[in-house]
């Protein structure tokens, strides 16, 4: 029996064993050139493990002051690499192209803007795809687990070589927003500004369970290999099917209602279990667009780092103790491990016990669910994550939330905004839009160049 969308998967698999046999080389994931730098000075992560060394991919556009008060670090989102805009090297469009440049958002006649890839990335910056300068094999999935704390010290390492003692203001959008404010809260002292948009101060369990879905759906491809896949096959079937599950918490419901309704592609021909309706053909072409473009390893890694986002200072306290026993027991050793496998303490595995049911906030004393029952919600931050972000209490920041982005709906940015007022902050700003204003989604903040680019624009001037 015919199933096309499977016949296409099929071919793409035998053609791809054909182009990446097992003893040939991986792709390249980066597309345009980049400027490189690389660190021969380890790195301590907040899981306790070491990059004895790495590389940072960046751009830069516009040009640096005298006295280097007028950068401005663009954090990027999960799969985006430090290509924010065209340059003369790469003069292809950047994911950021219409907010940078002469009179634009990120003003290039007023400031001078970087952007990097992010460690754990695959765009040029050290991540599970690169070699491990211990036995010269990729690192695969012996990477060490990331934290968004770590992407932003790496992205600090670099500006100490630029010379940028502090920045102009430190912006971004997504996983952007959460290093954006990550990078006030470890370097307050050194970030002039904050724009966060579309972003959190803690990871929440919605977009958790999101990206939990994605790594399974990833990892659930024969081809995978527990990671080790470099040389033979991609596993491209996972990040073509992780993908289209990212892109339906990407854009909203009522634009997909206007832009493709309850239309099928083709209407002459009978229904199918493979792409049929308009909005199938939609999904099947995103996934099929990235599953080779971007590190599947790289999609674990970074997604799992924006998982442990957490600014409440339990967290950081616990990180900050964690990593001070570490850095003692290397001085003790003297040892540079990029890993730590053997050490259960700086390890992530599955619980001892498997899941047991929780007892709901509404639930009555034997447990059951109770849909009566009065659920007390505040709309007020958790007591911890004000303190966890008092560092931030000098710090202008600008704040932008989307009411129709269901991946970090616009409370998570009223929380942001409401917990910096309750440090103590007199310069918040907080903007949101409402679904008429934008009914893109969490993609508005790569769209919407009036709303968006306009009030950072204002913000920054």
């Amino acid at each position: 029996m015919s199933f096309p969308c499977i016949d296409a998967l099929e071919n793409r698999s035998a053609t791809l064993r054909a182009k990446y046999p097992s003893s040939g080389p991986e792709p390249s994931y980066t597309s345009g050139a980049t400027q490189t730098w690389d660190c021969e000075e380890p790195l301590l992560l907040d899981w306790g493990d070491v990059l004895p060394e790495f590389t940072v991919a960046y751009e830069t556009w516009g040009r640096m002051n005298d006295d280097k008060s007028n950068v401005i670090l663009l954090h990027t989102g999960l799969s985006a690499s430090s290509h924010a805009h065209s340059t003369d090297v790469n003069p292809e469009p950047g994911w950021w192209e219409k907010f940078i440049g002469p009179g634009a958002a990120l003003d290039t006649d007023k400031y001078f803007v970087v952007c990097t890839n992010v460690i754990g990335g695959c765009y040029g910056s050290t991540g599970p795809s690169s070699i491990d300068p211990a036995d010269g094999q990729r690192y695969a999935t012996r990477f060490p687990i990331l934290t968004i704390d770590d992407m932003v010290r790496a992205q600090f390492r670099l500006l100490d070589t630029l010379g940028v003692k502090r920045l102009y203001a430190s912006v971004g959008s997504s996983m952007g927003g959460m290093q954006s404010l990550a990078a006030g809260v470890l370097f307050p002292d050194r970030v002039g500004k904050i724009v966060s948009i579309s972003g959190c101060a803690r990871s929440h369990p919605y977009s958790i369970a999101m990206r939990h879905t994605q790594r399974q759906v990833l990892m659930m491809d024969p081809s995978w290999k527990r990671g080790f896949y470099y040389g033979g096959l991609p596993p491209h079937a996972g990040m073509k099917l992780a993908r289209q599950i990212a892109t339906v918490t990407y854009r909203s419901g009522p634009e997909w209602e206007q832009r493709f309704g309850r239309r099928r592609a083709d209407p002459s021909k009978p229904p199918a279990l493979c792409p049929d309706f308009l909005i199938e053909t939609y999904l099947d072409h995103a996934g099929e667009k990235f599953c080779l473009t971007y590190d599947a390893n790289s999609l674990l890694y970074v997604s799992k780092a924006m998982d442990l986002f957490d600014l409440g200072r339990a967290h950081q306290v616990a990180t900050r103790a964690r990593r001070a026993d570490r850095a003692k027991r290397l001085e003790e050793t003297g040892a540079l491990s990029a890993s730590s496998p053997t050490d259960p303490a700086y390890s992530l595995t599955l619980p001892d016990q498997p899941y047991e049911e929780q007892p709901s906030l509404s639930s009555d004393d034997n447990g059951a669910a109770s849909p009566d029952a009065a659920v007390e919600v505040s709309s007020r931050p958790p007591d911890d994550l004000v303190a966890g972000m008092a560092g931030l209490r000098d710090i202008p920041t600008l704040v932008m939330g989307v009411a129709s982005d269901i991946l970090f709906p616009a409370w998570q940015q009223r929380e942001i905004a409401e917990a910096l007022k309750l440090t103590g902050n007199r310069k918040v700003t907080y903007t949101e839009l409402s679904e008429e204003m934008s009914m893109f989604g969490h993609d508005t903040f790569l769209l919407d160049l009036k709303n968006i680019g306009g009030n950072v624009k204002n913000f920054l001037d």
